[in-house]
Parts: structure tokens; C-alpha cells; sequence
């Protein structure tokens, strides 16, 4: 008996991935990360000595065995529910909010702020996923985008909730080594840039009307987070978000050494599906947002 009863939590993973046809949705509804999800998978595939998936690029498909496998267990589930909801305890539904927003802002605004909804909301679970991609590029269903703009987008709502400027910024380790006394001392300094916001420096500068300047060095980075370290640990100077980088001016990882010019920058904005616009929870999230904005 003890053999031909394969690991519980195993076959309850797999019954749901089967189900929804993706690791992704079934971690999001098992509340567990896609990696416990192809783990468990792996575990209960060693188990019965046999493939239940077979897999296409960014999509996956139950072999014949595991079909007919899914079939017998899946009603078997159900009805465990039902007993268990019988029995007069009623099944839990923990509410996810899923949240899209780049890694840059997630890293140095939400996250730090997060813990101060979680405290307000016991019982939600806020599942955060960062990229760069335009909303109208984003294929997974999201309760919230956060992108720049304002935008328009055809099936979403959209709301500002955080304006943005930028100015120069390091760490005050280097403005002991190199002083900046005037903006034309930045010749003396390594400028620190992001391939994908090429502008920010030629803009800035322009504003400044040392458009011809020309720096000590320059070190261009893939990432906008990774720039802004780099002006943390003393590598040079980099153009930072005011309200990205406030934690660390006020704790004395930064300074600014120019207060003026400011260069303008695109707010942040909520985006929120059309379906999802009525929902209380995404307004509650909204709220919080642009109540965390006004309040910076």
C-alpha cells in the first residue's frame, strides 16, 4: 500500500498544473513559487518512473499516461473538497494580488513600502514580478502594471500616482575625493549611464548648458539598478530618480550635488485592466499607492 500511494503534496501540485495546463498558474494558485512547482513535478515524476510532461519552449503538455493518470485523480480531489466542506470546514481562498513594475522601482520604492500594505491586508498575498515590457506587451494577467507615462491603452485604466524628476547623484565618499563646486566640475568625474535611458546625461546637461562637456571617463550599465549602485559604491556619478533614490539621500548613502537644473521625468502610473477596474482590492492597492506618492 505504502508504494502505490505516491507523495500527496507531489500529486496535488501535478493534479493542478495538469489542470490549468502551466507551472506558472498552478504556483500562483497553490500560493508557492514555480520552482517548488518543477520540483515537485521532478519528485513525483522519479516516483513513478515516468515523463508527465512533455515541454515546448514556454509551454508544456501532459504526456497520453499522464492524461488518463489526471483523469482518475483529478475527480478524486473534488471530492476531498466537498468532504472537507461537509465536514464544516469551508475551503480558504487567500486572496493574490498580482503586481507588474520595473525592477528599478520595485527595488527602491515598493519594496520598501510593501510591508506597510501587507500589515493593512493580513490576508493577501502580493505576488511581484518586474520587467521593462510595454503594458500592451505583458501576455500574463495582472491586477496592477506600474509603467511611466501618463499613457493610454486600449482595455486599461490608468492613474499617476508618483511625479519624477532627476538630478546627479553619488555617494559622499566620492564628493569628498573629486569637490563639486559648480557643474562644469564634472569633467573630472566618471558618468554613470543606462544603455536603455541613453538621454539622461546629454538632457541634463544640455539643461545645464554644458552640452559640450566632456567627463573624465564614462561606464555605461545594462540595468538602471545596477547604474544606481554604482553611484552608491563610489564608481561615479549617475542621474537619479528624486523619489527613487530619497531612502538614500536620507540615510547618507547619496547626496546631490545640484539641486538645479531638474530634469523632467515621467510619473509613475497604475494601469489596471479593464475587468479588474471595479475590483476592491485593486482599488485598495490603488489607493495605497497614490496615497504612498502624495505623502513621499
Amino acid at each position: 500500500m505504502a508504494r502505490s500511494l505516491p507523495p500527496l503534496h507531489a500529486l496535488r501540485v501535478f493534479e493542478a498544473a495538469g489542470r490549468l495546463g502551466s507551472f506558472k498558474a498552478a504556483a500562483e494558485e497553490l500560493h508557492v513559487t514555480q520552482g517548488a512547482v518543477s520540483q515537485q513535478i521532478r519528485m513525483l515524476e522519479s516516483w513513478l518512473q515516468a515523463a508527465l510532461f512533455e515541454r515546448h519552449n514556454r509551454r508544456i503538455t501532459l504526456t497520453p499516461a499522464a492524461q488518463a493518470y489526471l483523469a482518475k485523480i483529478g475527480p478524486l480531489f473534488r471530492q476531498l473538497a466537498q468532504a472537507t466542506t461537509d465536514f464544516g470546514l469551508p475551503e480558504v481562498q487567500p486572496r493574490t494580488l498580482s503586481v507588474n513594475a520595473s525592477a528599478t522601482f520595485t527595488l527602491r520604492w515598493l519594496v520598501p513600502r510593501l510591508a506597510a500594505f501587507r500589515a493593512a491586508h493580513p490576508g493577501v498575498d502580493v505576488r511581484i514580478e518586474t520587467s521593462n515590457e510595454p503594458v500592451e506587451a505583458l501576455r500574463d494577467g495582472y491586477d496592477v502594471i506600474i509603467r511611466g507615462g501618463p499613457d493610454t491603452f486600449y482595455g486599461y485604466v490608468m492613474r499617476p500616482f508618483l511625479a519624477e524628476e532627476r538630478v546627479p547623484v553619488c555617494s559622499p565618499a566620492l564628493l569628498r575625493a573629486l569637490p563639486l563646486g559648480v557643474p562644469r566640475d564634472l569633467r573630472r568625474h566618471t558618468l554613470l549611464h543606462t544603455s536603455s535611458l541613453p538621454r539622461l546625461w546629454p538632457d541634463w546637461l544640455a539643461r545645464a548648458k554644458l552640452a559640450a562637456l566632456q567627463p573624465a571617463a564614462a561606464l555605461t550599465f545594462d540595468h538602471f539598478y545596477l547604474t544606481l549602485q554604482a553611484a552608491v559604491d563610489g564608481v561615479g556619478i549617475a542621474m537619479g530618480p528624486v523619489t527613487l533614490v530619497a531612502d538614500d539621500l536620507a540615510a547618507g548613502r547619496l547626496v546631490a550635488p545640484f539641486d538645479t537644473p531638474r530634469l523632467p521625468s515621467r510619473s509613475y502610473c497604475s494601469y489596471i485592466p479593464e475587468a479588474r477596474a471595479e475590483d476592491d482590492l485593486v482599488l485598495r492597492f490603488r489607493a495605497w499607492l497614490e496615497a504612498e506618492g502624495a505623502g513621499r
